[in-house]
């Protein structure tokens, strides 16, 4: 049985080595680079919202080369989100009580900022690749684990859940290059 279970894992590794030796992207760890929530207005704030908050969200890809010549990467989503009490349409006759004891008018309710990272190998990659690779792949990768955190954190700190929609990665990577061009002729 032993020498059945070697000779497997001996037929398994030539195709491995026979064919690319290197796989072009490698994710070596994905981690919780900061984290930070805060309902500045706790404990009141929870008895006086009287409608969903009006969340603002700021998304933001950074990449860096950890150390120069080598082929590893930091690739951060800098997320952060911003609820705000959303402004009160005129007061209805069943509503005066509490409102002018509720928090004000584009208060902050929570603000929650996550810098979720992963360090990635890019191997055998064409300069022209690595930018895209680094700026919308790499992102693609870390986007879910990042969203799950920012909803887990907003739920656990009392409110509904922060879900963000799926985030276009190239858009923004080719909209953030249409800006360093516009800024360059400028």
């Amino acid at each position: 049985m032993i020498r059945t279970e070697s000779k497997m894992s001996e037929t398994t590794a030539p195709p491995q080595a026979a064919g690319q030796q290197t796989t072009p992207l490698v994710v070596n760890i994905q981690y919780v680079k900061d984290l930070s929530f805060e309902v500045p207005g706790a404990p009141q704030i929870f008895s006086q919202m009287r409608a969903q908050p009006q969340v603002n969200i700021n998304l933001d890809v950074q990449a860096r080369r950890i150390e120069e010549g080598q082929n590893l990467y930091e690739v951060s989503l800098v997320i952060r989100a911003e609820a705000q009490e959303p402004a009160t349409q005129g007061h209805s006759a069943g509503n005066g009580a509490g409102q002018g004891q509720g928090a004000a008018a584009g208060a902050t309710i929570f603000v929650a900022e996550l810098t979720y990272s992963g360090v990635f190998t890019l191997n055998g990659l064409p300069d022209n690749a690595i930018e895209p690779v680094l700026l919308v792949e790499c992102p693609r990768i870390l986007f879910p684990f990042a969203r799950n955190i920012l909803s887990d954190v907003t739920r656990d700190g009392g409110f509904p859940p922060v879900l963000l929609q799926p985030i276009d990665f190239v858009a923004l990577w080719q909209a953030r290059r249409a800006q360093a061009q516009q800024a360059a002729t400028a």
